[in-house]
């Protein structure tokens, strides 16, 4: 799991804006104007339940590039991404493994919260094909004006965005993937799906995984730094 070894995946070129009817977006993008002009993204509905857009975050100039699945709850509430528990989880692996999460580029596939109102609590769901289409003319803008050289999928919704839906996680993770997206693309589960393990000891030994993923990047951005 910590090799840095070459796979192949299936191809999944860097698409320009493929939605150009909802969103219309610069000629040539910065991520300053982009998070400006998707705070008042409408492209799907999910806008309307949702308190905010969650854009990425990070220095413009990073050139390592984190990408999730959606926001979360705490996340749609502050307006910024990977600031809840799981985003606490992947800072803690970050950490261990050397990776300054101040120099790291996070984002989402989907930027705005889906959920489904339980009580008082709103609960995380899947984005479906229609929202991260619709969303994805955001995601390659963000790839274009930042063109990293480290990108890290989250979980099974982000790596099959980028790298192709026959992609899997479960087979592939912490293994760098041939891809045009940069130099080296690498994934890994989402930090969420480690928290929902209720077993103590099953829910250790997966940290450990995860961060042992994460130290793969790492040995990939000293050779870039």
């Amino acid at each position: 799991m910590t090799r840095l070894t070459n796979v192949k995946a299936p191809q999944t070129p860097l698409r320009r804006v493929t939605n150009r009817s909802a969103i219309r977006l610069p000629a040539t993008p910065t991520l300053e104007r982009l998070r400006s002009q998707a705070a008042n993204c409408r492209a799907c509905p999910l806008w309307k339940p949702a308190t905010q857009t969650v854009f990425g975050e990070g220095p413009p100039g990073s050139r390592v590039m984190i990408i999730g699945e959606v926001p979360g709850n705490e996340e749609d509430l502050q307006g910024r991404p990977f600031v809840g528990p799981a985003g606490r989880l992947l800072r803690e692996a970050l950490e261990k493994v050397g990776i300054d999460a101040r120099k790291v580029y996070l984002t989402n596939v989907v930027k705005h919260f889906k959920f489904e109102p339980r009580g008082k609590h709103r609960l995380h769901k899947k984005p479906n094909a229609m929202e991260m289409s619709a969303c994805r003319p955001w995601l390659d803008a963000e790839l274009q004006a930042l063109k990293p050289q480290v990108i890290v999928c989250l979980g099974a919704t982000a790596a099959q965005a980028l790298l192709g839906r026959a992609f899997r996680v479960s087979q592939q993770r912490g293994q760098n993937v041939s891809s045009p997206l940069a130099p080296f693309v690498l994934a890994t589960v989402h930090p969420s799906s480690i928290l929902r393990i209720p077993e103590q000891a099953l829910r250790r030994q997966a940290r450990e995984e995860f961060v042992a993923d994460l130290r793969v990047a790492a040995r990939a951005i000293a050779r870039i730094s």
